[in-house]
């Protein structure tokens, strides 16, 4: 579809809905900006357009009448598939893109794509740095927190883009195919939205449903749904292990990580050279070094830029000690199986903050992994008392009831011991007490900068 005059709907005012809006305006297509929230500000949002002509903003209710002007409409991954009001829009065949779908019609190069329950940032984050060790023009996007729209354009033939994309983003791609994609693992998540564990499966293998013999897969091969999905591609597929040696693929043996291809086996790096803890992040460097080979990048350059490469934000990062306790935020532990790679990379006894907004998950797997590992569990939030009647069921009694975050880093300083961790890993999303798992991060390290001034 060429957008050049064509009238389009972007429903969602937040950073994907405004990059969309934006490139949209770039090509010269008239943009409407809808959001359901009439307390939003139109002023406000007209300064994050590229200009406030051939723009309109409507808040609240939109006007029925104004859906027959629309051509397409963009929507926003905040924003379910099945909300009436998208429901609406395709009812009159209107077709619906994601900002995902918009950016990829737009964008050149070559394009690496990351998604899976867990890891994706680490995994983005790490595939980026890679590919900037040897190519030039390297872009990191997508839901690891800037706009692949606001990149798009800037894209040439010669350029990588590594992307990060959701579920929530998958629900609305049609053309989008990357010559390399991921799929880390899939467990239990967003339930809430996606509804069935076998629609999620879907989504998340939806990120290659467009890619052919050309273009190559990453699956991890000890995760049984990836692992089918391997059977299942028209790409190629490149697996790796964190369990056993492959005959092709890449793999950890002890601490050590190799790649095997046709009877060669090439030594990629010693886990213990690495600046990230625990086998999911083994595994993470495992599919970013897959990426890296199937760019044909040398082996010395990856392994140069996989031992360099320090934890992002929010996922497992030390923030300090005090009085020899030894402080790791894990705000984007927000799911249970998240939460348990953040407690089995721990190495002293833990003490661990969880709870908040309630996805609809069960927190039995994760409680099972508590015994030997976390002494005292502090919780808050939504789903607190589910998460304590989960612990009790297993026999888990060492519990405190919090109201907010900074009680919880109050309560377990008190409650550690020199040699202990407190690790801020809540195994739930953050929206019943915070904007977004990154505000809830930022005000974790703020509490315990507070215990090292008090």
């Amino acid at each position: 579809m060429i957008l050049k005059d064509k009238k389009v709907l972007v429903f969602g005012t937040g950073k994907s809905g405004i990059a969309a809006a934006r490139l949209l305006q770039k090509v010269g297509a008239p943009v409407i900006l809808y959001d359901e929230n009439k307390e939003k500000e139109a002023d406000s949002l007209k300064d994050k357009l590229v200009s406030d002509k051939n723009a309109e903003i409507y808040l609240g209710e939109f006007p029925d009448d104004m859906l027959n002007q629309i051509d397409l409409m963009i929507l926003s991954p905040g924003i379910a598939v099945d909300h009436p009001f998208v429901m609406a829009v395709k009812r009159r065949n209107i077709p619906v893109w994601g900002e995902i779908e918009l950016a990829y019609r737009f964008s050149k190069g070559r394009i690496i794509a990351v998604t899976g329950t867990n890891g994706k940032t680490t995994t983005t984050s790490l595939i980026g740095e890679i590919m900037k060790a040897w190519y030039k023009e390297v872009f990191v996007c997508g839901n690891i927190g800037n706009p692949y729209s606001d990149i798009a354009l800037e894209t040439t033939n010669d350029s990588v883009t590594v992307i990060e994309v959701s579920s929530f983003q998958l629900e609305t791609v049609h053309e989008f195919r990357p010559d390399v994609s991921v799929i880390l693992n899939i467990t239990p998540d967003h339930l809430n939205r996606h509804y069935t564990m076998e629609n999620y499966i879907r989504l998340k293998k939806d990120i290659a449903k467009n890619q052919d013999m050309g273009s190559l897969s990453i699956l991890n091969y000890e995760d049984e749904h990836t692992r089918r999905i391997g059977t299942e591609l028209n790409a190629r597929v490149m697996y790796f292990s964190s369990e056993r040696v492959l005959d092709d693929g890449i793999y950890l043996d002890g601490d050590d990580i190799f790649y095997k291809k046709d009877k060669n086996t090439i030594h990629i790096c010693n886990v213990n050279e690495l600046r990230i803890l625990g086998k999911h992040n083994y595994e993470n460097v495992m599919a970013s070094v897959g990426a890296g080979i199937a760019m044909g990048i040398p082996i010395e350059v990856i392994y140069k830029a996989v031992i360099s490469f320090k934890a992002v934000e929010h996922r497992i990062e030390y923030v300090d000690t005090i009085d020899g306790v030894s402080y790791y935020n894990d705000s984007k532990g927000t799911n249970p199986d998240a939460s348990i790679k953040a407690v089995l990379a721990m190495k002293a006894p833990t003490i661990l903050i969880g709870g908040g907004y309630d996805k609809g998950l069960a927190f039995d797997e994760w409680v099972k992994c508590f015994p030997g590992r976390v002494k005292l569990l502090v919780l808050m939030g939504q789903t607190r008392e589910i998460i304590a009647e989960t612990a009790k069921k297993y026999g888990f009694t060492n519990i405190v009831m919090v109201n907010d975050l900074k009680e919880a880093v109050r309560v377990s300083a008190k409650r550690a011991a020199n040699g202990d961790a407190v690790l801020l890993s809540p195994a739930c999303a953050s929206w019943d007490m915070f904007d977004s798992y990154e505000q809830r991060g930022r005000m974790f390290k703020e509490y315990v900068r507070e215990l090292r001034n008090s």
